[in-house]
């Protein structure tokens, strides 16, 4: 076990670690859609990759949600197979949001350093088939942002 300290430093390695070791700047919070994000995640058990819809208004989350549905299939088959849809995840601190998102299917501890290879890979490979996607499908995603 570690220290809150401890824990916390392994943590911001993690993050700077893989920043230097992987220096691109990736979509994440620049879409363009308020309130629709790409993210990475990782703790002690997994990695992941996701996409967040969380507008404060619930049919605004609803429409962008549905929209991205309606591509599922094209998302599945020429991007990321193992994508996993929730339309309505409760996060935390008791939001509900709409989460889609693909975790990295190997044993993952953010604090095991001999792990870290793991997620920095699979963060790459799927984030980047995440923006492909997301590029390829923003002018018909974006017909459903009412703000």
């Amino acid at each position: 076990m570690f220290s809150k300290e401890e824990a916390s430093k392994l943590r911001k390695d993690f993050w700077v670690s893989y920043g230097k070791s992987f220096p691109r700047k990736w979509l994440t919070y620049n879409t363009k859609i308020k309130d629709f994000s790409f993210k990475f995640y990782a703790d002690n058990k997994t990695a992941r990759v996701m996409l967040d819809i969380e507008p404060t208004s619930e049919a605004r989350r609803e429409l962008l949600y549905e929209q991205v549905a309606a591509l599922k299939t094209v998302l599945e088959e020429s991007y990321l197979p193992e994508i996993i849809f929730d339309k309505n995840h409760y996060v935390d601190n008791g939001k509900c949001i709409s989460r889609v998102f693909v975790t990295l299917d190997a044993k993952f501890s953010i604090y095991n350093k001999n792990t870290w290879g793991l997620a920095y890979d699979f963060f790459n490979q799927h984030m980047h088939q995440f923006e492909c996607w997301f590029y390829e499908f923003e002018d018909f995603i974006k017909q459903a942002d009412l703000s």
